[in-house]
This record gives structure tokens, sequence and C-alpha cells, in this order.
């Protein structure tokens, strides 16, 4: 007869539900369950009504909560955080503003993205992340212009979280989840931003080492003109046209435009390779390496 909860709004929201749902029956301390399935009993049980496109926190395992003493993202993968019941009503998202559909959207892009070159992906989490690409390439830049009135795209957004949601919650993420969690605990920066500013860096580290993966990526977002075979190709327009879509919508071209300091590479790059996020991307970076990706984050730019 346990009470249940019942969270409303985007991934925050959600996950401070199931940081208090998952100590309400495990105990103990929230910094206990960081990392991953370190919980014994499910959380009390949740309704989680979504109102971003997004996070998809609203059907996945995973919960991030700040730890604001470290000031670092926790990582909480755990199946015992998945909610019972999510509602996702594309109604509830007409009234976002233009600056968290951008940021929103971009963070269900890089969850796909992420999904799909995961060294955990299967078919079946393939086909979830490349319609969920497929989607996002066409639906977000109206979504973000048009949104309040256009219920298609908002509809074909909410489509795309979930599905790159299905994906991620079984393929898990990368590099990008785990270097943002650091950006967002030590800055307070928004998470999608964050991602949406590292995706093309981290991307082009893991086009070299699997670049065939990239073919079908580019095909998912509607780049026609790249062959079967020609991966260079793909990974080239890829890239290109992943920092053309957030010059689009909005996101700050560099990390220096959003405030960090390149005094705390180091470690941001120390907390990141702690990241449960990181264990499934494509290559493992040295820190040395993470320091670099944070580096090319910060001086890019959209020209």
């Amino acid at each position: 007869s346990a009470m249940p909860l019942v969270s409303f709004g985007g991934g925050s929201p959600h996950d401070c539900a199931k940081g208090i749902a998952l100590v309400a029956t495990n105990g103990g301390d929230i910094r206990d369950y960081e990392g991953v399935d370190k919980s014994l009993k499910k959380m009390l049980p949740m309704v989680a009504v979504n109102t971003t496109a997004g996070t998809a926190s609203e059907m996945t395992r995973f919960c991030i909560i700040t730890d604001e003493e470290r000031h670092v993202k926790m990582a909480i993968v755990d199946w015992h955080t998945t909610p019972d019941i999510a509602v996702d009503d594309p109604e509830l998202m007409l009234a976002m503003p233009k600056h968290l559909t951008a940021a929103t959207g971009m963070d269900a892009l890089t969850h796909a993205i992420e999904a799909y070159l995961s060294t955990a992906s299967t078919p079946v989490t393939d086909a979830c992340a490349l319609h969920a690409i497929k989607l996002i390439s066409t639906y977000l830049k109206v979504a973000v212009s048009d949104g309040a009135t256009n219920l298609q795209a908002r509809d074909m957004m909410t489509y795309a979280e979930f599905l790159a949601g299905m994906a991620f919650n079984s393929a898990s993420l990368g590099y990008v989840h785990a270097m943002a969690h650091q950006l967002g605990g030590m800055y307070n920066l928004p998470h999608g931003v964050c991602n949406a500013v590292l995706l093309p860096v981290v991307q082009e580290h893991n086009a070299k080492h699997v670049p065939a993966l990239f073919v079908d990526v580019a095909s998912a977002m509607g780049l026609t003109s790249v062959g079967s075979q020609d991966s260079e190709r793909a990974v080239a327009l890829v890239i290109r046209t992943l920092r053309h879509l957030s010059q689009e919508v909005g996101i700050p071209e560099n990390l220096a435009e959003l405030g960090v300091k390149r005094e705390d590479f180091e470690a941001l790059a120390a907390n990141a390779m702690r990241d449960a996020c990181g264990a499934t991307n494509p290559f493992q970076p040295t820190k040395e390496e993470v320091i670099q990706m944070f580096e090319e984050a910060y001086t890019q730019t959209y020209s």
C-alpha cells in the first residue's frame, strides 16, 4: 500500500521524484546509488507526466542528480528507477519556449546518436535510434519556430524523444553525456545545451573508431548524397549538419560562450571518466583525450 508519486514536467522533476522514491524504499543517502544498479528494491510506484521532448526520464532507468558538494551530476542507472506509467501528451508541450524546445530536442538527438554508436546497441535499439534521428532532423526546427501552434511537430518530437529513450534505456549512452553531466554540475548549465555543444566534437573522435556507423546516421538525417560505402563523406556531412542544426535552433556555438573556464578542464575530465554513461562509448578516451575534447568544444565555431 505504498503511496505513489506523480511527477509533472521535464527531466529535473522526474529525476527528483525518482531519487525521493528510491531512497524511500531503500534507505540511506541518494549518493549511495550513484553508478549502475546499486539499489536492492524498486522505488515507490511512480507516474511521470511529461512536458518536454526531451530527456525521456519519464520512461527510462536513468536518474541524474546534482551533488552540490562535489559539483557533479551523479548518474544513477538502475532498473529500479523506471516509472510505472509514462504520460506523453504533445498538447502539454505547446507552451514550451523556443530555447527549451531547442535544448531538449538536441538532448533527444544526442540520446539517439549515442545509443546507435553504443557498444551495447542491438538491432532493436538501433531501429529506435535511427527513427528518432529521422524524426528530430525533420521536425525539431519546426517545433522551435512554430511550436506554439504546430501540433504535428510537437507530436512527432514526442515520439522521437520516446524512441530515443527506448534506445538508450537499453544501449546506454557515451562521452557526450559523461562530459555534459560535469558541465551541468559545475556551472549549473542546461543539460541539452551542453550536449548540443559537445555532440559534434565527441562524434568526430568516435568516427575514427566506428566510421561505418555514420553512413546510417547520415541517411537517417536525410543526407541522401552519401553512398552506402562512403563513410568518410558521411562523417563530414553528419558533423557539419549537427553544427548547422544547433546554429539554426539557437544553441551557443562553444563552451566559451557558456562561461566554462579552461582551468577546470582537468577536473571536468577526471569526473567525466567516472561517469557511468561513458562505459558504452565506441572508444575509451584517456584523460588527455577528454581534456582535448573539452578544448575543441571550447573553441569551435559555426563558420
